[in-house]
């Protein structure tokens, strides 16, 4: 098995942030959805020579997301607030506790509106800033695609397959895929569908390649 990326998370420029004309200084705490987030939050602030204050407040969907800062800050000096959930429903107390805050919302290019209109629907004053994207991880001439299965996580693996192999044919080579959006874009993409996950019986994408080579094996017998 070999992880080959199909796609990349990639910054935004610090020009292309200013076309958004949001000043993060203008804002009073952070809420931070993943890791990749932090890391393009404070890479930005760097491109653009931005000091973020020692009053500036955290809130991340996971303690772990939230120990990530101490990659870029002194954790212990900072006023940072975590979920229990993993979902932004688990941090909204924390966050209605400081309602009177600015918050930006650091995000991809490409994202749904669920956590958004979560932040709407409890009328908190946040800005939604565009830091990084998902971008197409280009084949090289020298690399070899020989692979028997493909497992994607994301529509936009689908997009850059094809991207990088407009004339892709699938014949014996596998695909699976995760989540019901990945799915769908594989089918419309008029490939065919070999695995997919969650289902009830295979919550996890590597229970359903398992799955699917126990049945591989029955059928052999």
């Amino acid at each position: 098995m070999e992880f080959r990326p199909f796609i990349k998370v990639e910054s935004v420029s610090p020009k292309e942030f200013r076309q958004q004309k949001i000043s993060i200084l203008d804002h009073t705490a952070v809420i931070f959805t993943a890791r990749t987030a932090i890391d393009h939050f404070f890479q930005l602030c760097e491109g653009l020579r931005i000091t973020v204050p020692d009053t500036m407040k955290y809130f991340c969907l996971t303690e772990s997301i939230a120990l990530y800062l101490q990659k870029y800050i002194v954790y212990r000096k900072r006023k940072i607030f975590f979920g229990n959930t993993g979902k932004l429903d688990g941090l909204m107390p924390s966050i209605l506790k400081h309602s009177g805050e600015k918050f930006l919302l650091p995000m991809s290019d490409v994202h749904n509106d669920e956590q958004t209109a979560i932040l709407d629907a409890n009328h908190i004053n946040y800005t939604k800033a565009v830091m990084f994207r998902t971008v197409s991880n280009d084949f090289t001439e020298e690399e070899k695609f020989d692979y028997d299965m493909l497992v994607f996580f994301s529509p936009s693996g689908i997009n850059s397959l094809l991207k990088n192999f407009p004339n892709f044919e699938q014949k014996d080579i596998k695909i699976g895929c995760f989540g019901p959006t990945t799915a769908k874009a594989v089918k419309e993409a008029g490939l065919r569908l070999d695995i997919e996950a969650p289902t009830k019986e295979a919550p996890s994408m590597t229970a359903a390649i398992d799955n699917y080579f126990k049945n591989i094996s029955k059928d052999k017998k």
